[in-house]
């Protein structure tokens, strides 16, 4: 009588599953268990973790570690994803600079078109033209309202005003003839004196529409063709906004600063080619199918990927011990998103979406990671360890376990940082391929694309469904359904946006409408998962056809995702696939399928 460990080792979670095997040869499941991973997947910085989890999975079972013969790990490869932009770091404006916010409360409404001036320089400018006013936050707004009606009854063209405080409403109401009014600009002191400038202020429940088009910027100013292709991004930065401000500054005043992209160079076993970035994900993808199976990338010195692919290399080159030169990139995943960048000139914290290609990178290291984390753990546990098999094929013994199921079988391993498929026949052969790009790459996406820099938020954002809080007493969830409660909520959840967790409402701090990111997080989903699940079925299937696959499981972490197994689902039914979560030893679920197949395949190996 024999205990066994299997251990897996993902980005997230580290699951074990212990086993005992009979004289006979028969084995027994004695217990699972699940932690997060410790450290990047495949160092030795996962040792804890997986301590962490022999003794969880050991604790119900009254035995201790060294009662364990053996335990098993499984490959791993890390991955590591990043984004490459594929236009510039900064937003280029040329000689323009902005103000485009949605404070809550502007005042007035309209267009105005004037000469900015401060409010002390008010009473010296003449009457033959419309100006601005420039009100900073040590102005009272009483005074403010005072020195303005001053002004117009002496003559003075007001036409609108910009205010450092949270005083638009106030100043208007106070008025005798109303302008439109921009507040809680906080660089106020960047706006130059002395030059044009557009002011526009929508009604409540409108957005602005002649400073978001570029052709009515051009006609303000007076611009020519070249001018106004460069004011485009002023244009698509305020498209949305209640409020804005555009000014003509001096020639020079704003320079423009910018980093290609790059190229990157696929490098296959038998040919290579180079694609530049900018082209998108599809002509990144459809070149890397012409030269699979990738050997390498190489990516274009002081660009965008070439910084983001010298960070991958460095990052497993320190954590593995290894040479950056012995790092290569086996796999890569690209999709196409969007990226917030703040906008050179801009005087409120403005934005823009630029284009952006997302890239998930797979390392391989000369030296294999596994055998030192092993032995690391060997050394700590004093007991056997060794690495057991490829995890995509591991999976495969697992799935095997799940009821209704027979070969051909292929399983999809939708982790954090990879997808893993791997198809066995009748013959018990087994093909299995390893792919980049997982839950971390739609974690980034969803927070790269929403511009919430808080990846923790993100993931809950990817894991659970979202509702909005329309009064303190119901919730509309975003299928539309209506949820009445006794109890009010937390009156800082009312009118949000809130993600429903498994410990609670969590309020999203954006102005982002509930179906915008429901369609960014399901749109990320589809962009990753369900295309990668395509991907990998299509190398490991008979003649790359899926139609000869006959079932398909779902096994880790996403597949317990709410919706990405139905997204899968219906990409596949063109293809006549049986396709649905595993439920590995019939308890487990998709889960445990890596564990649960080390201890299966060891067993069965001992047999030969």
């Amino acid at each position: 009588m024999a205990y066994i460990a299997g251990v897996d080792i993902g980005n997230n979670s580290t699951e074990v599953a212990i086993a005992q095997l009979g004289q006979s040869g028969e084995v027994r499941f004695l217990s699972s268990a699940l932690v997060r991973t410790v450290g990047i997947k495949g160092t030795v910085q996962n040792a804890m973790g997986i301590i962490d989890a022999l003794d969880l999975g050991l604790e119900p079972l009254s035995i201790e570690r060294h009662d364990l013969d053996i335990v098993l790990l499984n490959e791993a490869t890390p991955v590591i994803g990043d984004v490459a932009m594929e236009t510039i770091t900064e937003t280029v404006i040329t000689e323009s600079a902005m103000i485009g916010h949605n404070p809550s409360t502007p005042g007035g409404q309209g267009l105005g078109i004037g000469t900015s001036v401060t409010l002390d320089d008010l009473e010296r400018v003449s009457t033959d033209q419309p100006w601005i006013v420039i009100i900073p936050e040590e102005m009272d707004f009483r005074e403010a309202a005072s020195r303005l009606n001053r002004a117009t009854s002496a003559g003075l063209d007001i036409v609108g005003a910009i205010v450092q405080k949270d005083d638009a409403v106030l100043i208007n109401n106070r008025l005798h003839s109303p302008v439109p009014i921009v507040d809680e600009v906080a660089h106020i002191e960047r706006v130059p004196m002395g030059m044009v400038a557009a002011i526009e202020v929508a009604g409540p429940g409108k957005t602005i529409e002649k400073l978001s088009n570029p052709y009515d910027i051009a006609t303000v100013f007076g611009l020519d063709p070249e001018e106004t292709r460069r004011v485009v991004p002023i244009a698509r930065a305020l498209m949305g906004t209640r409020s804005a401000v555009v000014i003509k500054t001096p020639q020079g005043d704003i320079q423009e600063r910018r980093i290609p992209a790059g190229k990157i160079t696929l490098i296959g076993q038998e040919r290579k080619t180079e694609v530049q970035v900018q082209d998108g994900a599809e002509a990144i993808m459809h070149q890397l199918d012409q030269v699979y199976p990738l050997v390498e990338i190489e990516a274009e010195p002081g660009t965008n990927v070439g910084g983001m692919f010298e960070h991958v290399r460095k990052v497993m080159a320190n954590l593995t011990d290894q040479p950056v030169s012995s790092v290569r990139v086996q796999d890569v995943l690209a999709v196409d998103t969007l990226k917030p960048q703040m906008v050179l000139g801009a005087l409120a914290g403005e934005y823009t979406l630029g284009n952006a290609v997302g890239l998930a990178a797979m390392v391989e290291t000369h030296k294999l990671p596994m055998q030192r984390l092993a032995r690391k753990l060997e050394e700590e546990i004093i007991v056997r360890t060794i690495v057991g098999g490829i995890e995509a094929e591991m999976a495969i013994y697992g799935a095997l376990t799940t009821p209704g199921i027979q070969p051909p079988l292929a399983i999809l391993d939708l982790g954090g940082g990879s997808t893993d498929a791997s198809l066995i026949d009748e013959a018990g052969v087994i093909h299995s391929v390893h792919l980049a790009g997982a839950g971390d790459m739609v974690t980034l996406l969803i927070d790269t694309e929403l511009g919430l820099e808080d990846r923790e938020l993100a993931e809950n954002i990817k894991r659970f469904p979202l509702a909005k809080a329309e009064t303190l007493f119901h919730q509309r969830h975003e299928d539309g359904s209506v949820q009445f409660f006794h109890e009010p909520f937390d009156p800082r959840l009312f009118g949000r946006v809130v993600v429903l967790a498994e410990n609670g409402s969590i309020p999203l701090d954006t102005r982002e409408s509930l179906a915008k990111i429901v369609a960014v997080r399901q749109g990320a989903k589809r962009k990753v998962f369900v295309r990668n699940a395509i991907r990998a079925l299509e190398r490991v299937a008979p003649a790359n056809n899926i139609r000869l696959i006959s079932f398909v499981a779902l096994v880790g972490g996403s597949a317990l995702d709410f919706e990405i197994p139905q997204m899968i689902s219906d990409a596949l039914i063109e293809y006549g696939v049986v396709t649905g979560r595993a439920n590995v030893r019939s308890t487990e679920g998709p889960r445990n399928a890596v564990a649960t197949g080390l201890v299966l395949a060891h067993v069965e190996k001992q047999k030969e």
